[in-house]
């Protein structure tokens, strides 16, 4: 596993109780607490980008439409996770849509001005940011290589691995990720189909490479995870 990669996810974690507005002082009464439905939208694809949010409750899909009005899953966000941070870079309106998957999901929200003054007086916030933002842009390159150039298994496999490396936990010579995905939501985040992520799923448990419930997924030796 990469530690780097790791520290990243890490990081991305700590940001949210550094950005919180309810955390800080003297910013806390000015961005309330929204909680949404579930499959609620919290912005759309053109919406001014104002906002950076950061999810305290529940998870939050990124994804876009295509030409054709098929849905494309980017991302899916969870509890502690910061999400609309393209605004940073200069986005003047969302490329993409968010939505919330969860009944009673949380965001908190800061304004893109809080959120620059914040960054210029704080260079490790800074820092951090431009590090998330560069991580998430690679992982979106990476997945429209993989869309284009390797076959499903080889899509969820990658996954797999790439979960492991980023919210894995070792214990002992095993690794275990606590995933709140669905076999849909793999599907949708690897271009396949349900039938297929839980196809190939199980072909990896009938070899003991991997074991998976709902809360979690264990894979047992991370060389034989090919």
């Amino acid at each position: 596993m990469a530690d780097s990669t790791q520290l990243w996810y890490f990081e991305n974690v700590d940001l949210f109780n550094l950005l919180c507005p309810h955390k800080i002082e003297g910013i806390e009464d000015d961005h309330p607490m929204t909680k949404f439905k579930k499959e609620e939208f919290v912005y759309f694809p053109e919406d001014s980008s104002n906002y950076i949010y950061m999810i305290a409750e529940g998870r939050i899909k990124i994804g876009s439409y295509l030409e054709d009005g098929k849905e494309s899953v980017k991302a899916i966000l969870s509890k502690g996770e910061i999400f609309g941070e393209l605004a940073l870079t200069g986005e003047d309106k969302r490329q993409d849509f968010a939505q919330a998957m969860d009944a009673g999901t949380i965001v908190c929200s800061m304004t893109l001005d809080d959120m620059k003054n914040l960054m210029a007086n704080n260079q490790p916030l800074s820092f951090k940011m431009m590090k998330l933002i560069g991580l998430r842009l690679r992982k979106t390159e990476r997945r429209l290589e993989s869309l284009v150039f390797k076959d499903a298994r080889t899509r969820i496999v990658e996954f797999l691995r790439d979960e492991a490396n980023e919210k894995g936990k070792k214990i002992g010579f095993e690794m275990m990720i606590p995933s709140h995905l669905t076999h849909k939501d793999i599907a949708a985040l690897t271009g396949t189909s349900r039938q297929t992520v839980t196809t190939i799923l199980n072909e990896l448990r009938e070899k003991n490479i991997i074991n998976f419930d709902r809360r979690k997924i264990l894979i047992r030796d991370m060389e034989l995870l090919a």
